[in-house]
């Protein structure tokens, strides 16, 4: 159903939203509704579609402000269609306002239905509403390229081409091997943080002990605590990460107390209350027939140079984790309990078929960054071994978020492939 539509910066814009069922293995169960922006240069002239994929797990498509970037590029051979993925956006929310009431059995049992296999379902759902059985193409951005790798898997007849910028899963790999190596590479990326802005190291170990002994509150009330501050380290994998912490340090330290204006900017980098499935679902992403049973904290204590009260140096942790979020975030709190059911649910089904992937006839191509914080390069080469004629460009001059920050450039060098 097309709720509205719209034109602003050259762009005809089209809001649908669809009822899908929350269980597709019931479908005559609960109802979700799913809203799709739709993205058109010129309505007169229609282009094959393609679906975005969005980042996260847990987080909502961009929203269009200019034609400008990847959204540019692409509007020259598609029509786009910008998915908010279940639980997020303006599809159906899933947070402490709509479930956080709910005995935590009701919520695991509910939260497990919004991962990449439904999140996929969806996309069928809505594809053959709107162009019946005719292909489409899909764009896959960091999680959006496993929704992708799951889309390839089982759903292969609704797809023309698939394109994936830093978003390779391994196949098969357990979180705690992968956090392993995320941990080594998040070193580094400190690492070369405090290389880039040598006055970070200092401010990074003055605002940690200032917390330490002053407790602050943030301006939400809730209390930062050290292992709230390392949480930035997740910015350190963005093409202005480095900037935007250098920054957010300059001016937080007023008279021995943290800065107003420094807790507001934190809180601003810390989305893990606005978007709860990032944090509720992320190791749950890579579970297939294993518990995780909260990997990233487990896996912690082989590193013990990221210790909260280490100085020497103060590490940031990166796109980790840990259960003690669920006490310091007063909007995580509400899902503790069906958080700890879910890191211990061992039946998660295969989100991948490694036999289906390499006998594959779509067009596959692939952005691999050399340097990507947030999914290891290695793994992803690995994987594209299993998957029949992907071709893939790897490229060290951008990172993780490249299709963000360089859009037009990244597009372009996957057009040139899939071409």
């Amino acid at each position: 159903m097309i709720l509205s539509k719209y034109f602003y910066d050259n762009l005809f814009i089209f809001e649908h939203t669809f009822d899908v069922p929350l269980d597709y293995n019931h479908p005559e169960s609960s109802q979700i509704s799913i809203f799709v922006r739709e993205i058109r240069a010129d309505p007169s002239k229609r282009r094959p579609y393609l679906l975005y994929l969005q980042g996260g797990p847990g987080f909502e498509s961009p929203r269009p402000i200019t034609k400008s970037g990847w959204i540019k590029k692409a509007l020259n051979r598609y029509d786009i269609l910008l998915l908010d993925q279940r639980g997020t956006g303006r599809s159906t929310p899933a947070n402490f306002h709509t479930i956080g009431d709910w005995g935590p059995k009701e919520q695991a049992e509910y939260i497990q239905h919004f991962r990449a296999d439904n999140i996929v379902k969806d996309a069928e759902f809505i594809r053959n509403k709107m162009i019946g059985d005719k292909p489409w193409s899909i764009l896959g951005q960091s999680f959006g390229g496993f929704c992708a790798l799951n889309y390839l898997s089982f759903h292969a007849s609704g797809l023309k081409e698939a394109l994936i910028t830093g978003g390779i899963p391994p196949l098969i790999a357990h979180p705690d091997d992968i956090y392993r190596r995320t941990y080594t590479r998040v070193k580094q990326k400190n690492l070369n943080f405090f290389n880039i802005f040598p006055n970070a190291q200092d401010r990074a170990c003055r605002i940690a002990d200032i917390i330490q002994k002053t407790n602050p509150e943030l301006p939400n009330g809730d209390k930062l605590t050290i292992e709230r501050f390392q949480l930035l380290g997740l910015q350190l994998g963005f093409h202005d990460g480095y900037a935007n912490l250098n920054y957010l340090f300059e001016n937080a330290i007023s008279n021995e107390q943290l800065s107003y204006s420094f807790l507001k900017g934190l809180m601003g980098y810390q989305s893990f209350d606005t978007n709860p499935f990032f944090t509720i679902l992320h190791e749950a992403c890579y579970a297939q027939q294993f518990s995780t049973n909260w990997s990233a904290e487990r896996i912690r204590s082989e590193f013990p140079e990221f210790n909260p009260n280490s100085r020497d140096p103060f590490l940031f942790t990166g796109e980790m984790l840990y259960p003690w979020m669920m006490d310091q975030f007063q909007t995580l709190a509400p899902f503790k309990e069906a958080t700890q059911l879910l890191a211990e649910k061992n039946d998660w089904p295969s989100l991948y078929d490694s036999t289906a992937l390499s006998n594959i006839d779509v067009p596959i191509v692939a952005a691999v960054y050399t340097n990507d914080m947030y999914v290891d390069k290695d793994y992803s080469l690995d994987s594209a071994e299993s998957i029949k004629g992907i071709k893939l460009w790897e490229t060290d001059e951008f990172e993780h978020n490249g299709l963000r920050s360089h859009g037009e450039n990244v597009l372009s060098n996957l057009f040139e492939l899939l071409d």
